[in-house]
C-alpha cells in the first residue's frame, strides 16, 4: 500500500483471517454457543457482538449495522425466524443474514424466513464457518488467491456450558409455566447440540414432544429426568 491509498479502518481480509473487517452481530441466550461463536469469529479476524434476546437485537440494530448476523431460532422472547425475516425486509439490508440451530430443518426453515444460510449446531469448524459468511459476501470483501484453511476444531470453555446448566436448573425451579417449559426444552434441546450432549438432547426432546403430544402425568414424569440430568451436569456427574 503507497501513500495515495486510502486507509482502511478496519483492515482488509487475509489468507489466515479471511473475515477481517466484518462485525457480526450474534443473537443467541446459550452461553457455550455464543463462547463457540467468540472462538470462530477470533480465529477468522471478524468483531463479535452479542445480543441474548429479540428486544435486545432490535436495540442494537437500531443503533449499530453489524456485516453480518447470526439468529438462533429459539429466544426468550419469541422466534428468531421472526427476525430473521424483519432483517431480510428491512432497507437497506444487512449484508449477511444466517439462522443457526440444531434442529434438522434448520436450513429449510432459515430459507423461508430469508436467510441467506444456516449455521447447524454443533458450531466447531472454523471452515464451514467462514465458508457460509464469504460466500455472501460482495466481491471487494473477499480475499484473492487461496485461503489458509484452520482444520483444528473450536473447543468452548465448559464453564459456559455451566452457566447454560444453571440458567435451566433455575427455570425449572420456578412455577411451571407452559411457556417456560417448551422455551426451556428448546434452550436445552440446542445447548445439547451444541456440546454433543445426546442424552440430555433426548431428554429435552422428550420434553418438547410431551408438551405437545401427552398427558400431564407423563409431563410430570419427563420433567423430573430432565431435571435430574441438569442437576447431575452442574454437579459434574455428567462429562461434556
Amino acid at each position: 500500500m503507497d501513500d495515495r491509498t486510502p486507509p482502511q479502518p478496519y483492515g482488509l481480509p487475509t489468507a489466515n483471517r479471511p473475515l477481517l473487517g466484518l462485525t457480526i452481530l450474534i443473537v443467541e441466550d446459550s452461553r457455550f454457543a455464543s463462547e463457540a461463536m467468540r472462538l470462530l469469529c477470533m480465529r477468522s479476524g471478524a468483531r463479535l457482538r452479542r445480543a441474548d434476546c429479540l428486544a435486545s437485537a432490535r436495540r442494537h440494530l437500531q443503533v449499530y449495522r453489524p456485516s453480518a448476523v447470526i439468529v438462533d431460532f429459539g429466544l426468550p422472547d419469541g422466534s428468531g425466524l421472526d427476525l430473521i425475516a424483519e432483517l431480510n425486509e428491512a432497507q437497506p439490508r444487512v449484508g449477511v443474514i444466517l439462522g443457526m440451530s440444531g434442529d434438522d430443518r434448520a436450513p429449510h426453515l432459515a430459507a423461508q424466513a430469508g436467510a441467506d444460510g444456516c449455521l447447524v449446531k454443533p458450531l466447531e469448524s472454523v471452515m464451514q464457518f467462514q465458508q457460509a459468511i464469504i460466500a455472501h459476501l460482495p466481491q471487494d470483501r473477499q480475499i484473492v488467491g487461496p485461503r489458509h484453511v484452520d482444520e483444528d476444531p473450536i473447543r468452548p470453555d465448559p464453564a459456559a456450558y455451566h452457566e447454560d446448566m444453571t440458567h435451566a436448573a433455575d427455570l425449572l425451579e420456578d412455577d411451571k409455566d407452559g411457556q417456560v417449559l417448551d422455551y426451556v426444552a428448546q434452550f436445552l434441546g440446542g445447548v445439547a447440540a451444541s456440546a454433543r450432549d445426546t442424552q440430555l438432547a433426548d431428554a429435552a426432546d422428550a420434553l418438547a414432544h410431551t408438551r405437545k403430544h401427552g398427558a400431564p402425568g407423563d409431563e410430570l414424569a419427563v420433567l423430573a429426568h430432565l431435571n435430574a440430568m441438569v442437576r447431575d451436569r452442574l454437579q459434574g456427574r455428567a462429562a461434556i
